[in-house]
């Protein structure tokens, strides 16, 4: 079988989406013949092999709206011939692409997240999305709650599947390395840790949570960087708070782990269902940490589960963060009873392994134009 991934970009490339489909990719490179196709980061067309997988990074002429164009993407659909598939949205030059190619492959959606901030260009868009969905055997999901609270979805739900995204819980091991690394993050203050990792973006609330730390006794750690950096520092020299607020920029892969294994409270504090899963929450679970997490309509609160995995509070509330961080705090307890629910909701449910057999699962169903029963979304189901 030879199967055809359309992304927007593949790793080293950093961000969410590529992470996931590098790693369905990969999953399937001794099963089927797997070809990702992605957009380069300049008007140059490689290609090349990772992992097992035929990479083609085509050639871009700008990104306007963070949308790459690439005008030669169709040519590369016919060429690749596939028996199936993958669009993985949003992404919508390559659906276009993939809707004028002609192909009669096997069609599936994989759907991360709808376009949030650019309604204009969206209204002009949804009714090409709306095409593809209705032409597409299946529809995946990360999350019940991606159908629950996304309206294009819900005309659409008989065909959706729900698989959860996943993580490699080994790499989150505490192993002696990991474990120094983090006492010497710890003694460089008597006071407790609460950290965030991620993208400085508008939608991820750190205005939130910088002026919730006015009422903790802790140190803050923000791991990460983006576009609003410079306003989240402006505010941190401004706002008085009883620990201090540390910015450490990007971190490499083992010093992220190990600043997840020093704090004592996790916490995702978005604002915006652009947060679509919040798969660093997965991140945190499986270094046993206690998650405190926003009641925002996208995945975000089906993964970290109120009062068993964490504490859910509402979003844009920066004295219910107060709140919730405090009250883990103080009960160390409570850190530790989450912090192992987690670990073991993560081993269960969220691994690339079983990520990856679920859609190779999907993926033989839907070349029979099938939605496989094992997955189908179910109102009200819960993992």
């Amino acid at each position: 079988m030879r199967i055809l991934h359309l992304g927007k970009y593949y790793p080293p490339y950093k961000g969410g989406m590529e992470t996931v489909l590098r790693d369905l990719c990969e999953a399937h490179a001794a099963r089927a013949e797997v070809i990702a196709l992605v957009a380069n980061e300049s008007r140059s067309t490689l290609e090349e092999r990772r992992g097992g997988v035929r990479l083609i990074r085509v050639g871009r002429i700008g990104t306007p709206l963070s949308v790459p164009l690439v005008p030669s993407l169709r040519h590369y659909i016919r060429r690749c011939a596939a028996d199936v598939i993958i669009h993985h949205e949003p992404n919508p030059v390559a659906l276009l692409s993939y809707l004028t190619s002609g192909s009669r492959a096997a069609f599936v959606v994989w759907f991360h997240s709808d376009i949030v901030r650019q309604r204009v260009f969206y209204d002009l868009y949804r009714p090409f999305l709306r095409r593809a969905l209705m032409r597409a055997a299946v529809i995946v999901v990360a999350s019940p709650n991606h159908v629950v609270y996304t309206p294009v979805l819900q005309e659409y739900a008989d065909k959706c599947c729900v698989v959860p995204y996943g993580v490699r819980p080994e790499q989150f091991a505490l192993t002696p390395d990991v474990e120094a690394r983090a006492a010497t993050i710890r003694r460089a203050s008597s006071l407790p840790i609460v950290l965030f990792v991620g993208r400085f973006s508008y939608y991820k609330g750190l205005e939130h949570l910088v002026d919730a730390m006015r009422r903790v006794r802790a140190r803050l750690i923000l791991v990460g960087s983006g576009p609003q950096e410079a306003v989240i520092r402006r505010q941190a020299e401004r706002v008085p708070t009883p620990g201090r607020i540390e910015f450490t920029g990007e971190l490499p892969d083992a010093e992220m782990v190990a600043h997840l294994h020093a704090c004592e409270v996790f916490v995702l504090p978005s604002v915006e269902r652009s947060e679509a899963f919040g798969v660093v929450q997965l991140e945190a679970m499986a270094c046993g940490k206690p998650v405190v997490s926003t009641e925002i309509p996208s995945g975000v609160p089906w993964v970290n589960q109120h009062g068993r995995t964490g504490l859910i509070v509402p979003p844009g509330d920066s004295e219910s963060l107060t709140g919730a961080i405090n009250a883990l705090l103080e009960d160390p307890e409570r850190r530790k009873h989450f912090g192992e629910a987690g670990r073991a909701r993560v081993e269960a449910t969220f691994t690339v392994s079983r990520m990856g057999q679920a859609f190779w699962d999907i993926l033989l169903e839907a070349r029979r134009g099938r939605v496989c029963a094992a997955y189908r979304y179910r109102p009200g189901k819960d993992a």
